[in-house]
């Protein structure tokens, strides 16, 4: 058996046939001039393009690349759960299959990690001086409008919850993503309400950003459908549904210093 990861890359896809390899063969590539002992796992989220196909022509160059593969489309929370509970790294990334942030922007939320977070999610929103988030308009407005809807499903004091770049301690991922309900786009602000309940260290870290043509999210359509799910998130909090997981959490690693916290 392979030596523990020290990272492990989730990567959703859903019919990411065009774009995939490029992110690929660009955070693989990262993680070899680093010399890190990670795995990245792609989950096929039911593609019916050549997506899989794709995935598994690499895996003969990248030894460090696994291909989980869903019978059907589940959603996008739903192929990340698939992947974390299938991860072993002593930390978690989930990224997106665009390459929209780009993999050194782990740098920056690992040195939150090491500063004493348990999770660091990246963000459009916080400013800095040498980031740069490149958004349509269109975009920008209906993230805000979301905002404001996030608020009211209990997370409060984070700026942008829904880019698809976040760290997790491998305890803190398991713990979290093993009571998850949501299966669509808005899991970020369940997993991040959760952590609020948890009373995990949440940092909200600046990363460079670029809106990528061909995206999966249809912002009219979901947009209404995440409005839905977060309804749905404050009635389960408030029956106690986030108390019980629906999976074990994964056994605590050597980095995470203090055990997994779950009084709700």
């Amino acid at each position: 058996m392979r030596p523990q990861p020290d990272l492990s890359i989730i990567i959703p896809a859903f019919n990411e046939q065009g774009r995939l390899e490029h992110t690929l063969r660009a955070y693989l590539g990262y993680c070899h001039w680093r010399a890190r002992n990670v795995e990245v796992i792609v989950v096929d989220d039911g593609s019916i393009d050549g997506t899989a196909l794709l995935v598994e022509g690499l895996t003969d160059e990248f030894a460090e690349l696994r291909l989980i593969r869903l019978a059907q489309n589940g959603g996008k929370g739903y192929a990340v759960r698939s992947g974390v509970v299938n991860a072993r790294g002593t930390r978690i990334l989930f990224a997106d299959a665009d390459g929209a942030t780009p993999i050194e922007e782990l740098e920056r939320l690992e040195t939150a990690l090491d500063g004493g977070a348990d999770l660091a999610i990246g963000s459009r929103a916080v400013q800095a001086a040498d980031v740069r988030v490149r958004a349509t308009v269109h975009r920008r407005l209906i993230g805000r409008a979301f905002h404001l809807l996030v608020r009211l499903a209990g997370v409060a004091g984070i700026a942008d919850t829904q880019c698809g770049f976040k760290l997790f301690r491998g305890p803190v991922a398991h713990a979290l993503f093993s009571r998850m309900r949501t299966t669509g786009f808005s899991f970020d602000v369940e997993v991040l309400m959760m952590a609020g309940l948890c009373g995990y260290q949440i940092a909200e870290v600046p990363v460079n950003w670029t809106h990528q043509p061909g995206s999966q999210v249809n912002l009219v359509t979901d947009s209404g459908r995440m409005a839905w799910d977060l309804v749905r998130m404050r009635l389960w909090r408030l029956q106690g549904r986030y108390k019980m997981p629906h999976l074990n959490p994964w056994a605590a690693s050597a980095d995470s210093a203090q055990p997994v916290r779950l009084a709700f």
